[in-house]
């Protein structure tokens, strides 16, 4: 049993070693504690200002690079997508000046942005997923190829949004389809996507992912997340990665080349995914790092030489298979209407001397003569 004397003996000690540590710090103790701890504040004020001047060192190395790579920009780009149509999707939440500048980049590789849409969290809300079902199956009927019967949702609608950007009339190259307007306004309606009008169909597609286009992270000490509000955001996550994994083949399969380019390689995300995946890797290209110049010219290399049939992953993360693209200069395109078949085309015409010719002529020598 605890008496008062074991409490005053613990107090007495207590007190003695406070005493001791305060007659110490003070008497012989204190130069060389003093000296130490001023030593090592020293040594971090050195090793800081050391770090500081490599970081600014670092940064005008840099600078020097980008300009190099600026004033390279124009010669390196000329000519590699001559008279492209891009269409430019973006899933999750893709930054302003990453878009401008692959928009920039486009442009100097001599190819035109036909249209910019914006897929909206509407696309994988789990809360609209029998709304998505019951839209796939009003939008499948104006779709040409359509696809399998048990292809899906997730790929009826990608297959949608594709050939709404893509799809061209055969008598009017410079014009999409009536099917695939109203495609796309059935998307928009339904607020899957955010898009301006688009009036000519694309060639070629460059599908744009944010940064959080991944597997929320690890739940890190203090933090106050539910464990089932985080896995409720890592299916959204997981959801979001495979819809746009189907954008992107459909992109590929419905157009001369597509690409997909990001920032930063996180496991898991789309570009990983895709790196990761044999099935995905040797048919769609991969950009990576496009918050960076260097990324964001890679963009119109990495689209040209994949419309020239060579697939790669291109950046610094990993599971690339180089730093940049081949420089691949693409031939313009000749958008000819289609022919017009010459029996169809004579119907209704008038010959020479005002009569019909073609099929209205035949149509006049069968009963038209008297007996």
């Amino acid at each position: 049993m605890i008496d008062f004397r074991y409490h005053l003996v613990s107090l007495i000690s207590v007190f003695l070693a406070l005493a001791v540590g305060i007659a110490l710090g003070a008497g012989p103790l204190k130069e060389t504690i003093g000296d130490t701890l001023t030593g090592q504040v020293e040594q971090l004020r050195e090793e800081r200002s050391d770090m500081r001047a490599q970081l600014d060192q670092a940064g005008v190395t840099i600078a020097h690079h980008d300009a190099a790579l600026e004033d390279l920009a124009p010669s390196l780009l000329d000519g590699v997508l001559t008279e492209r149509r891009v269409a430019i999707i973006q899933i999750d939440e893709v930054t302003s000046e990453a878009l401008e500048a692959v928009t920039e980049r486009l442009a100097q590789a001599g190819a035109t942005v036909s249209a910019t849409v914006q897929v909206t969290d509407a696309w994988t809300d789990p809360a609209q997923r029998s709304y998505r079902q019951s839209l796939a199956g009003s939008v499948i009927d104006y779709l040409d190829p359509q696809p399998a019967a048990d292809a899906g949702t997730g790929t009826e609608l990608a297959e949608a949004l594709v050939q709404g950007l893509t799809a061209g009339r055969p008598e009017d190259p410079d014009a999409i389809t009536e099917e695939a307007s109203i495609s796309l306004e059935l998307l928009q309606e339904a607020g899957l996507i955010v898009t301006e009008e688009v009036t000519s169909p694309a060639d070629a597609v460059v599908v744009l992912v944010g940064p959080t286009t991944a597997a929320p992270p690890a739940e890190v000490e203090g933090d106050t997340q539910t464990p089932e509000a985080a896995e409720a955001e890592d299916e959204q996550a997981l959801a979001l990665i495979g819809a746009a994994r189907q954008i992107v083949v459909a992109s590929q399969d419905r157009t001369e080349g597509a690409v997909l380019a990001g920032g930063e390689v996180v496991d898991p995300d789309l570009i990983s995914a895709i790196r990761g995946d044999e099935s995905f890797a040797g048919r769609l290209s991969t950009v990576d790092s496009v918050h960076t110049l260097l990324g964001q010219l890679a963009v119109p290399l990495a689209l040209g030489a994949r419309i020239d049939g060579t697939v790669g992953h291109f950046g610094v993360g990993g599971g690339i298979t180089a730093a940049m693209p081949p420089r691949v200069v693409l031939e313009p395109l000749v958008r000819a209407p289609e022919p017009v078949d010459p029996a169809v085309e004579g119907e209704g015409q008038e010959g020479p001397d005002g009569t019909g010719t073609g099929a209205d002529q035949a149509e006049d020598g069968d009963g038209g003569q008297e007996g």
